[in-house]
């Protein structure tokens, strides 16, 4: 299969660089997957679609502030750097990606966060990956909330001093995000308010979390021509045992499970692979790549916002609704003028 397969032409005008006015008043496109029919709906209208008998699965995983600008501890050369995840190559250490015109050398020691926190570089490694050991005064990631910047997306343009910045920690963000951990929000939850999750409460429909800790990959390129010479970075994922249950019951009951987003989907399907088709209560990390054909194992509905050309994320989708309906809806989007991306509108795959 062609990577090729997979792109389309957008607008760049349609490329959302700031979230709506407030939380749950985002445009939603239904696609019917067994017929193709697309509907043309708001975020609020997917009470409608679900039932007592549903559960919906969000990721709960938190956004910190991972992005750190500062110098080096002796030359007053620039140094930027994403905090990424505890090294799992290196225990203690941090896993980061740096953008600098000089060498990350090991022993070299950036000072960041206007000097609260200090990065020694340990190692470098082929994937351009570096593990830093650090050190603060304070509470690190309460110095990053302060000085560091939320890590929106490259197609998100923001200049130094941007006043958005501040809008992004409060909007790149989901209202019941917990579990600190991700350097990319899980998108498709920041459509919903407290007070579309009240009524969908109201309704009956039953909800619970997993978490997913989503990394900078997520936002990389496939680079290869074929699709299944790609290679995903590994992210690390919980699936609670009262989530595991409400699944198996939902099951059993004859209900539908909708994931809100491409982490919970990544998830779920993680989880019932690794256990012969049933979500099973676990901490790991996932390398899942899910792309045409795909037989879903544990998700039935999904929402989702647009995803990029050619990206992991887009075929997965396809993965769920074929890639002739897919594309389809995706041009009457266009042609209806949704908002794409990160901060754009929803699509509710049924």
């Amino acid at each position: 299969m062609l990577t090729s397969d997979f792109d389309y032409i957008l607008p760049e005008e349609l490329i959302a660089q700031e979230p709506p006015a407030e939380r749950g008043i985002s445009r939603m496109l239904v696609l019917h997957r067994d017929t193709g029919e697309i509907e043309h709906k708001h975020i609020a209208d997917i009470v409608d679609y679900l039932t007592p008998q549903d559960l919906m699965v969000f990721n709960d995983t938190r956004v910190f502030s991972a992005r750190a600008f500062g110098t080096w501890e002796d030359t007053p050369g620039k140094v930027e750097v994403l905090f990424i995840e505890p090294s799992v190559r290196m225990p203690g250490a941090w896993t980061v990606m740096c953008k600098s015109s000089r060498p990350m050398r090991p022993g070299a020691v950036m000072l960041l966060a206007e000097g609260e926190i200090k990065a020694t570089v340990q190692a470098k490694y082929e994937d351009g990956k570096v593990d830093v050991t650090v050190a603060s005064e304070g509470d690190f990631f309460e110095i990053l909330d302060k000085h560091g910047v939320p890590p929106v997306p490259p197609y998100i343009h923001r200049a130094n001093g941007d006043e958005r910045v501040e809008l992004d920690k409060e909007r790149y963000q989901t209202v019941y995000a917990r579990e600190k951990g991700a350097v990319a929000a899980p998108t498709a939850g920041l459509h919903f308010s407290n007070a579309l999750l009240d009524k969908l409460s109201e309704k009956g429909v039953a909800r619970e979390f997993v978490t997913l800790h989503v990394g900078p990959g997520t936002f990389r390129p496939v680079k290869v021509a074929n699709v299944e010479e790609h290679v995903m970075d590994a992210e690390r994922y919980e699936v609670p045992s009262s989530t595991a249950k409400a699944v198996a019951e939902c099951k059993a009951r004859g209900g539908r499970v909708l994931a809100v987003g491409s982490t919970s989907v990544r998830t779920l399907e993680t989880s019932a692979s690794s256990h012969n088709g049933v979500v099973t209560a676990e901490k790991a990390r996932s390398t899942a790549f899910i792309y045409p054909p795909y037989e879903f194992k544990a998700v039935d509905i999904m929402l989702t916002n647009f995803h990029l050309p050619c990206s992991t994320l887009l075929m997965m989708i396809c993965a769920l609704a074929g890639s002739d309906k897919i594309f389809k809806a995706y041009q009457a989007a266009i042609q209806e003028k949704y908002r794409f991306y990160s901060y754009g509108d929803c699509m509710l795959i049924i």
